[in-house]
């Protein structure tokens, strides 16, 4: 026999489901948005109407107008009737509108082209098994991928990361070797290299175009003399002696982290170590019920675990394996010493030894 369906329960669920169509479909508002300057724009200008707001950007005053609806809809932006005008609330801009801040947050909704473009690949992916390599994802994940991560690392990571490394920042003050393993555009890398003039550091990522763009940043950035960028992937990066070895948010992207580690452990100095960033996600599936776990374990779906598979190697982790998977990981590499350093909501560190 049937049950009888709560009516009531329906609805709120359809309400629920409602309200995240309504979400996916501003995020693209939200990142042209950012791609186009219009919170940049608005932010600390005080109140604008749409003409002002699209003579200041160059852009189109119809389409600035129908953007500015949709964000008042949303209430990123507050609009003032008796002006005509529209407000980006400053708490608002602190999210929204400057990338270097550590609140930033409209760089995950960069990524959404990227992800929602690979959608027939990856049900195809579902069907046969096979991976879809990051490689074959559109730039904007690049892109969208290092705008996201930068705030939290700007935030934390000289100031409270590297200091619970026991011993590490001495070393960085004094001259150390550095290796950031899948290290993109390369900002992670370059964080350290400013706080750390004496040490020389060296990224590797295997996507060329990613370490393209590193060493360009690098050379804005005027760290070049310091900071060098190669393509090699985890298992077979160039050189040992490294007094530091960082893994930010990338080793459950691997097919093979075990082997990654290996290499780690037989490329680190006497007394060097590892820095081992993750999702702070669980593998209790239960625990991710909340946003940032909503977003993270998403986001395993659609590039992490799809982009392990693709390397046809012996392991696909995705982001939520979990801690005491990691840890096994580096038991069985060598790297015996494993202690938990530093947590944010989005990211837990790892500090990792011999």
């Amino acid at each position: 026999m049937a049950t009888a369906v709560d009516e009531d329960k329906v609805m709120e669920f359809l309400g629920q489901v409602v309200t995240d169509a309504g979400a996916a479909v501003a995020g693209l508002c939200t990142s042209l948005g950012d791609r186009l300057g219009l919170y940049t724009a608005m932010a600390g200008a005080g109140p604008l109407t749409s003409a002002q707001l699209a003579e200041k950007t160059g852009l189109v005053e119809r389409y600035v107008t129908e953007w500015l609806a949709a964000q008042v809809a949303g209430q990123y932006v507050r609009y003032i009737a008796d002006e005509d005008a529209y407000l980006l609330p400053d708490e608002n801009a602190a999210v929204l509108a400057d990338p270097t801040a550590p609140t930033y947050a409209a760089g995950f909704l960069t990524m959404m082209q990227a992800l929602y473009g690979s959608e027939d690949a990856l049900m195809e992916a579902f069907r046969t098994g096979e991976g879809v390599g990051w490689e074959e994802h559109s730039a904007a994940l690049f892109a969208g991928t290092a705008k996201f991560f930068r705030p939290g690392y700007s935030g934390a990571l000289v100031s409270e990361w590297l200091p619970a490394m026991n011993g590490t920042v001495g070393k960085l003050e004094r001259g150390a070797e550095v290796a950031d393993i899948g290290c993109g555009y390369g900002y992670s890398t370059m964080l350290m290299a400013q706080a750390y003039p004496e040490s020389h550091f060296h990224g590797f990522d295997f996507h060329q175009p990613s370490i393209e763009a590193a060493r360009k940043i690098a050379e804005e950035q005027g760290v070049s003399d310091r900071v060098r960028f190669d393509v090699a992937t985890a298992q077979d990066f160039p050189g040992d002696g490294y007094d530091l070895i960082t893994f930010f948010d990338c080793l459950h992207d691997m097919g093979d982290p075990g082997s990654a580690l290996t290499h780690a452990q037989q490329s680190l100095a006497e007394d060097g170590s590892c820095m081992i960033v993750e999702p702070n996600v669980s593998a209790d599936v239960q625990e991710n019920i909340n946003p940032i776990g909503r977003a993270v374990v998403s986001a395993s779906v659609a590039v992490c675990l799809p982009a392990a598979l693709a390397q046809h190697g012996p392991q696909s982790m995705g982001n939520h394996a979990g801690e005491a998977a990691l840890r096994d990981l580096a038991d069985d590499a060598g790297l015996h010493h494993w202690r938990l350093a530093a947590e944010s909501p989005v990211n837990r560190v790892y500090a990792v030894s011999r």
